[in-house]
């Protein structure tokens, strides 16, 4: 597993990343089995929020009660939660009260004192800076929060915090697999007249957060498009799915792996974050870290997802 300075901070994180959204139902034997084969295969970085389950603050509750992690297990991981999502609503909450109190409940539920990165969870319409700053230094200077990030924001809404927020913005997680490239593909096709590809939809989220040292974290990376459904194995990526079937057999990994490959052979050093809960799919994905991808095999992928190459 390739591991990298983050950024911004003194943690040292792989480029696999276990997003723990959908374990709410599971048992201790199931949690501890998922975790286990993650951290087996070199993932130590755990990304949560305070959202993910039936009731807030469920999945890192059940989490915490199925590791029961000592001190010195703590130390050895990384976690990542997100906070701003009202549920109810549902509706965006970047206030100062709200912010703080969202973390303490996952702090409680989690059972540290403290997370490692606390991301924004999606832009808020409404959002205050000033507030945003306020409860970001409260919490930092308590020690209850060591770094700092968003989750699908611009380069304009992360400008407009860092005006008034004084912490690096260290992490940018964004949807991204070979068939949402988006922030991506727009770069690839600039400047083409009636493709729609060529057309910019994010601001160059991109290559900003490279120029400013925001590691992208992708999230949903095997998803066809948003939640409707994976690509691997699809009727509907027959010529995708020949050519990664194809890697897969001359790299020797499963499937899953040259999905994951993919991203992390390119240069701006991103993060993926699995979302599954099954282990055998975790330890596959995980292999793709390791996979060499050429230049050709990568273009290759990208036009088989169905984008244009020029």
């Amino acid at each position: 597993m390739k591991t990298f300075t983050l950024p911004g901070t003194d943690l040292t994180v792989p480029n696999v990343v276990l997003g723990v959204m959908r374990i709410e139902d599971k048992t201790d034997e199931e949690v501890r089995t998922l975790v286990g084969t993650a951290m087996d295969s070199g993932i130590t970085f755990f990304d949560h929020a305070d959202v993910y389950g039936s009731d807030v603050h469920g999945c890192e509750r059940r989490f915490a009660e199925a590791m029961r992690w000592t001190s010195s297990e703590r130390e050895q991981v990384v976690l990542q939660t997100k906070a701003g999502i009202v549920p109810e609503g549902p509706y965006f909450d970047y206030s100062h009260e709200h912010l703080v109190r969202s973390v303490e409940g996952s702090l409680a539920a989690l059972g540290t004192d403290w997370i490692d990165i606390l991301l924004l969870h999606r832009p808020d319409a409404l959002v205050e800076p000033e507030e945003v700053a306020r409860a970001f230094d409260d919490l930092a200077a308590a020690g209850k929060v060591r770094h700092f990030g968003v989750s699908n924001h611009t380069p304009g809404q992360i400008e407009l915090l860092r005006r008034s927020v004084q912490q690096p913005l260290v992490a940018n997680q964004l949807q991204l697999s070979v068939t949402h490239a988006p922030l991506v593909a727009q770069g690839v096709a600039a400047n083409m007249q009636g493709l729609d590809q060529s057309i910019s939809r994010d601001a160059g989220t991109l290559d900003y957060c490279r120029l400013h040292d925001i590691t992208v974290q992708a999230w949903s990376p095997f998803q066809a498009g948003f939640f409707t459904g994976v690509f691997l194995g699809s009727p509907d990526y027959p010529e995708l799915n020949a050519v990664i079937d194809r890697l897969a057999a001359q790299y020797d990994v499963p499937a899953i792996a040259i999905a994951t490959a993919w991203i992390t052979r390119h240069p701006a050093r991103m993060q993926v974050v699995l979302g599954t809960t099954t282990p055998e799919r975790v330890a596959g994905a995980a292999l793709g870290s390791d996979v060499p991808l050429t230049r050709a095999e990568w273009y290759e992928m990208f036009r088989a997802a169905g984008y244009t190459v020029p």
